[in-house]
């Protein structure tokens, strides 16, 4: 039981988009942003426009700034700021990053991915073996929809170049045994690459204690802006040669794999995002959403069919589940017509949904509750799919 004493309330009144009549349970879509993340946007436009390397104020002003974004980042994912890499989104990154990883792989070679990824984490690698004749084997979920340890052990091979995994499952929430897939690939001669786009806004990364080789989040699903952040090992980094143009800078050495010119008013939104998070603590936020978490659970209307696991232990607080009687895309407007947003379909978890049967019948509604979201919210939410 956690003694952190959590404010809901004084949270919410951090962001002006919480003022309107609407229940937002569409966070593993996007979070909600706090004033202070739009505000450190809006302060670069009005005080440090410019690009880097120009011999005048501003433009030093946002050389700084690109500094303190990579000092930020490392701290977030608990790795040193060269480690870490600036993208779009997750997705743009994962394309570039596996094209790059892949330059040197032969005809024959195996990727493991898994039934539990977004396809963010799996249709890069189909990409690259349909170009260069690899084989791209899916690790497989158990019933309860967490994954299938003994399926991927069994998978691996000494031609396994990567394994692909999420930390969290965007569609059913549940949490992935970092550590020993980390051991497994590791033990394999494998990489660990590990999607942690939907972890990411309920706990704290740390990539060096989870051993990963490569990880790849988005700041716009943890209270920040549109954008992309990976980091990568700094000997798998300067093994890799990048795609870029030949001016750029090889330093520091994740500046390497960035692309054109960085977004830097959203870098500033980005150290913002986090210094929002390090404000609240992740012991707070882990506790709310577990009793959120649980108060949801608790009231599931008995016409109601959820998937994944039935208690909070092994998950995040996002639920999938189905109305008995109720297309998936009528109980989602229905329910977003009474105030309450929550996502349909499959959000990309392709395979997840192939896995439980529900890829011919629409998918299903998501519900994704994160540290803003109230107990009355929870009630609320219960109430109206009740009354479906």
């Amino acid at each position: 039981m956690s003694t952190v004493t959590y404010d809901v309330e004084a949270v919410r009144a951090r962001y002006s988009a919480l003022r309107q009549p609407l229940a937002f349970f569409d966070g593993p879509g996007g979070t909600q942003v706090p004033d202070e993340v739009i505000d450190a946007v809006s302060r670069y436009y009005r005080e440090s426009n410019a690009n880097v390397s120009g011999p005048y104020e501003t433009s030093r002003r946002t050389e700084a700034l690109v500094t303190q974004a990579r000092l930020t980042a490392g701290g977030f994912l608990g790795c040193t700021p060269e480690e870490t890499i600036f993208g779009a989104n997750m997705t743009t990154l994962a394309f570039a990053l596996t094209r790059t990883a892949g330059r040197e792989w032969r005809e024959g070679d195996e990727i493991l991915v898994t039934k539990l990824d977004h396809d963010a984490n799996v249709s890069p690698w189909l990409e690259l073996a349909l170009d260069k004749g690899l084989a791209v084997r899916f690790v497989d979920i158990n019933d309860d929809t967490t994954l299938d340890l003994e399926d991927l052990e069994q998978k691996l091979s000494d031609r396994t170049r990567v394994v692909a995994f999420p930390v969290a499952s965007n569609a059913v929430g549940t949490l992935s045994d970092v550590q020993r897939i980390v051991e497994l690939a590791h033990d394999a001669g494998a990489l660990a690459w590990a999607d942690a786009v939907h972890y990411a806004p309920h706990g704290p990364i740390d990539v060096t204690d989870w051993g990963v080789d490569l990880l790849i989040c988005s700041p716009y699903k943890f209270f920040g802006p549109h954008l992309g952040l990976a980091f990568g090992r700094a000997e798998l980094l300067e093994s890799w040669r990048p795609y870029k143009v030949r001016p750029a800078s090889d330093i520091p050495l994740g500046h390497r794999f960035e692309t054109g010119t960085l977004p830097h008013e959203l870098l500033a939104g980005f150290v913002a995002a986090v210094e929002y998070i390090d404000s609240i603590g992740w012991e707070a936020i882990q506790a709310h959403e577990r009793t959120m978490g649980e108060r949801f659970l608790a009231g599931v209307p008995e016409n109601v069919t959820l998937y994944g696991l039935p208690t909070m232990e092994g998950r995040v607080a996002t639920f999938a589940f189905n109305v008995d009687g109720i297309p998936t895309r009528d109980a989602a407007t229905r329910l977003g017509d009474a105030g309450y947003a929550v996502w349909q379909g499959n959000y990309y978890a392709v395979e997840v949904m192939k896995r439980l049967g529900l890829e011919e019948s629409g998918g299903a509604v998501r519900a994704g509750i994160v540290h803003y979201n109230t107990a009355a919210e929870v009630d609320g939410l219960l109430a109206a799919i009740a009354r479906l």
